[in-house]
């Protein structure tokens, strides 16, 4: 994704076939809100749709929450998109544009998308919004291709989104595994004392986390022995933690972390699965980092990193939080993508001021919201000072 790069859209079919692009992937059943500061879309969420239908007068439960958190981002707007069918989207659609107008958030737009065809519920003008909808671009319109050649990534689901770290951990790495296990037990048995065990397993894992560092970052890739070797010592939380604190922005942190979240034993997942959402968030892959938080509370329900990670998601932190992340040089995220939109047609309620919309350098899903909020040393809180022995 280069700066030079621009997306421009003219209408909001064009708006619509960006959307993907901005959560990386498809959406279905999903109701989703760009919001934009001035003339650049700054925030882009999606929620899943009710599994029932609601009745006209029905608030849906959750439609203050999400427009609590677009009104958080300090947005000057936002544009409802509803994706299935009319009884699902319409009653959700017009919760969502209510909760964003009591937050002080202006609607530009409401939409549906409906089986390849996308009204517009503030259109007036038959000859602009007609009864049967308007057809949305194909999959290989000029949107779509000006994305694709800025970098950005578009899955046709979310489920292509899961599969990409989905377990595939077959018999030569559990073999991998055992041998890890043994070696741990080895390094056990050395030491007599629980101190000096810790303290030797905090030095192989440092160094198992260097060297993966150093493969990744040349392209190589890591052997079974040595994913599993990584796995069972990122149990040790030192040893996650200190993972942790060297992960950066660079893309080749979410391909080693996704490479050990794939191949460890189901027992080994949260702390990859943590380690990977972390770099997916730092790297703008909000979906991806969602989906790997998901697959650490399968595996382990109260897991404290996934629970912090959640929350940094659901309530659409933004990765600059962590600007000093690990106090060497501010975060740089990926350049925006400049997209300017000029909406099309007399019926379209469009403030002219509010016209003009850019790609965030990063994309936020939020399929569930309302946790607690993120304190400001990532979950760690405050040291408590030393008491001084008094004289005497």
């Amino acid at each position: 994704m280069t700066a030079e790069c621009t997306l421009k859209v003219s209408s909001p079919a064009e708006l619509i076939a960006a959307v993907p692009y901005l959560i990386g992937f498809h959406p279905a059943d999903s109701i989703a809100v760009v919001a934009v500061r001035g003339k650049k879309v700054v925030f882009a969420a999606r929620h899943d749709l009710p599994e029932r239908e609601l009745p006209a007068d029905l608030a849906w439960a959750d439609a203050a929450e999400v427009a609590s958190v677009v009104a958080s981002q300090g947005v000057t707007a936002a544009t409802v998109i509803g994706y299935g069918e009319p009884a699902r989207v319409a009653p959700t659609t017009f919760r969502v544009a209510e909760a964003l107008s009591r937050a002080n958030v202006p609607v530009l737009d409401q939409l549906r998308v409906t089986d390849g065809r996308f009204w517009s519920y503030l259109c007036t003008e038959r000859g602009c919004c007609p009864d049967e909808g308007r057809p949305c671009l194909p999959a290989d319109s000029a949107i779509a291709a000006a994305a694709t050649y800025t970098g950005a990534v578009a899955l046709p689901d979310r489920a292509a989104l899961v599969d990409q770290i989905a377990p595939a951990c077959g018999p030569e790495q559990a073999a991998a595994t055992v041998r890890a296990e043994r070696r741990l037990a080895a390094l056990c048995d050395r030491e007599s004392h629980e101190a000096g065990f810790v303290r030797q397993v905090r030095r192989a894992g440092r160094a198992a986390v260097r060297e993966a560092e150093r493969r990744y970052r040349s392209g190589k890739r890591l052997t079974d022995d040595e994913v599993a070797w990584l796995g069972v010592l990122l149990v040790h939380l030192p040893v996650r933690d200190y993972a942790w604190e060297r992960t950066g922005d660079e893309p080749w942190w979410v391909g080693l972390w996704t490479t050990v979240l794939r191949r460890v034993e189901p027992m080994y997942v949260p702390a990859p699965a943590c380690l990977l959402s972390f770099a997916a968030w730092r790297t703008g892959h909000g979906a991806l980092a969602r989906a790997a938080v998901d697959r650490a509370f399968a595996e382990e329900p109260q897991y404290a990193m996934a629970s912090l990670l959640g929350d940094l998601l659901q309530l659409g932190v933004h990765p600059r939080a962590v600007a000093s992340w690990p106090d060497v040089e501010p975060f740089r995220g990926p350049p925006a993508m400049p997209i300017v939109e000029r909406p099309t047609g007399r019926g379209h309620r469009t403030d002219p001021d509010l016209r003009g919309h850019a790609l965030p350098p990063w994309r936020i899903e939020v399929p569930q919201i309302g946790r607690a909020v993120v304190d400001e040393r990532l979950g760690r809180g405050p040291r408590r000072p030393k008491r001084r022995r008094r004289a005497g």
